[in-house]
């Protein structure tokens, strides 16, 4: 019998939030076996992009799953613990040397794919979040737009993808002193531009991006 067969957690609704409504769709299907995928840090000028893959126990679904954006970083870093003890999670990255070599969106996808292949169990079922189905998966692939906020298990990915890109740059804060990754996380804000007018890019600026390329001309 499918995981996915329990009625009462179908039956599910939270307001404003991600359900179970996509993932029942495809549940007899795939046996469960369904992978949410998202990434954090697309944007940035400084620090990696990382991505995540997640299939859901829906028999321990953490409460209060959403697109990460919506969460307190207190709620995250609750959900993530609560992620990775129930769940199946797949992991990978792109480094900015990366993402300039190859360009954020190629290297995103790539490292997607990688995420996906990262679980410990292979899903037969991805779903997205956006307009891109990555190239190389090798199984069927589903994209959502605002896929975050309307699938638990992207929902999910979304969480994992953000605490852990958070804590990287926290990291890099302490190697890079100076332009307060700590803080920003890398984005283009007041603070981190005037940073750059006086320090200059460090080895985690995207050359590529348009500041940073400007900045060194």
């Amino acid at each position: 019998m499918s995981r996915f067969s329990a009625p009462s957690l179908f039956d599910l609704r939270f307001d404003d939030a991600p359900n179970l409504k996509l993932e029942r769709k495809h549940a007899a299907q795939f046996d469960g076996l369904l992978a949410g995928v998202d990434e954090a840090g697309r944007g940035p000028w400084a620090g990696p992009v990382v991505t995540a893959a997640v299939i859901l126990d829906y028999k321990r679904v953490p409460e209060g799953l959403n697109d990460s954006k919506k969460l307190t970083e207190a709620k995250r870093e609750l959900l993530f613990d609560q992620i990775m003890t129930s769940a199946r999670v797949g992991i990978a990255s792109a480094s900015a040397a990366t993402i300039d070599q190859r360009n954020i969106r190629a290297a995103t996808l790539s490292a997607m794919v990688r995420a996906v292949k990262a679980l410990p169990d292979a899903p037969r079922m991805v779903m997205v979040d956006g307009k891109d189905v990555p190239p190389g998966l090798g199984i069927d692939g589903q994209s959502l737009i605002k896929g975050d906020g309307r699938c638990l298990a992207i929902a999910a990915a979304s969480i994992v993808a953000k605490v852990l890109r958070d804590r990287m740059m926290v990291q890099a804060d302490a190697e890079f002193p100076g332009y307060g990754f700590a803080i920003h996380k890398g984005y283009g804000v007041p603070r981190h531009q005037a940073a750059l007018q006086e320090l200059g890019p460090c080895p985690l600026h995207r050359r590529s991006f348009k500041p940073i390329r400007d900045l060194l001309s």
